[in-house]
């Protein structure tokens, strides 16, 4: 079993490319951009797509966008040797200085501490992606959205799937929705090709549900179990397949779920981290079996299933927490049922 001890030797596996992965890239001989590459997945994404184009003797065929509003944020980029490019994807003239490319993924948008800035939300989630849109409309894109925009599904359902109606609860959910919108609506006036991902819950050791349950069980905190199931996948195998989705690009926009493939309760979780923790987890809440659940299938069918399980990745996070392994400080906040992050 891989032990992980530093954040080196975790960015290495995480960003490790596979086969379909390269295979995927073949398809765009030209240069690709990242969008919002400087939030929680975006190194990861970059990194993994400049391993791969090394690999298929495309040296610095990648552009990493974001506002880089500090060097902290450059640091991994600069340390990687990926080229990045400093723009407000809010502001028009800025996203008219990012170079058109065959392929772009798009990651950008906000989440956190929006609960009372509803103008921040139709700003960044709602206007922004419209001027993305406009400006790569002769490109494939490749943008992230989440399972939020479902309403809640039973735990016995198997999640939803991408045909399913959507109805968001809160305006967070309901701002992503209208992000999706502006995609659909630029490939209907252009043309353009996009594939649109509900992603559910990528796990990273220094951050993700997994740590947030995992943080609460070691320091005998009571572990809210009011959303009682989640899904999750390991990041390194969300990358893989975010990438791999530049081959299913289309007009009108093809969706697809990528999570795990197990609905995993909630209290399985914590008592699971309190055999390998030597804790006896507390709970608190009423558990509700209808959560923000997805159906994973139809990615299962077109790229095989995630490959690494939750055994392994509690056992990650338990060692990572015990060795006192670097945290982002981010919770997801998963147990908010109301949208108002």
């Amino acid at each position: 079993m891989t032990t992980l001890s530093t954040t080196t030797e975790l960015d290495e596996m995480i960003t490790r490319p596979c086969e379909q992965v390269r295979k995927a890239l073949r398809s765009y001989p030209g240069p690709i951009t990242v969008l919002g590459a400087g939030g929680k997945m975006g190194f990861h994404l970059c990194r993994m797509l400049q391993r791969a184009l090394q690999e298929l003797g495309r040296e610095n065929q990648l552009l990493a966008v974001s506002r880089f509003s500090s060097t902290t944020a450059e640091r991994p980029f600069q340390q990687a040797g990926i080229k990045i490019h400093r723009a407000d994807l809010s502001v028009q003239a800025q996203v008219c200085s990012i170079p058109v490319t065959p392929l772009v993924f798009f990651l950008a948008g906000v989440k956190f501490g929006t609960a009372n800035k509803p103008e921040l939300l139709t700003q960044m989630n709602a206007e922004m992606p419209k001027l993305i849109a406009g400006h790569f409309a002769n490109s494939a894109i490749v943008a992230m959205s989440t399972g939020c925009v479902y309403s809640f599904a039973d735990q016995a359902s198997g999640g939803s799937k991408e045909t399913d109606a959507t109805d968001p609860p809160g305006e967070y959910a309901q701002s992503c929705l209208d992000r999706e919108t502006a995609f659909v609506n630029g490939s209907s006036s252009h043309g353009t090709k996009c594939c649109l991902i509900r992603l559910n819950y990528s796990i990273d050791l220094r951050y993700g549900v997994l740590m947030d349950i995992a943080q609460q069980v070691w320091q005998n905190r009571p572990v809210n179990i009011n959303t009682g199931y989640v899904n999750v996948i390991w990041q390194g195998d969300a990358i893989k397949q975010i990438i791999q989705s530049a081959e299913l690009t289309e007009a009108p926009p093809q969706i697809l779920n990528i999570t795990g493939s197990d609905t995993l309760r909630v209290r399985d979780i914590a008592t699971g981290f309190g055999r390998r923790l030597d804790r006896t987890p507390q709970f608190t809440g009423v558990e509700s079996k209808h959560c923000w659940l997805s159906n994973n299938t139809k990615a299962c069918r077109l790229f095989g299933p995630p490959r690494t399980s939750i055994e392994q990745m509690m056992d990650w996070t338990s060692d990572w927490l015990l060795s006192g392994g670097q945290t982002l400080g981010k919770p997801t906040h998963f147990q908010t049922r109301d949208g108002q992050y």
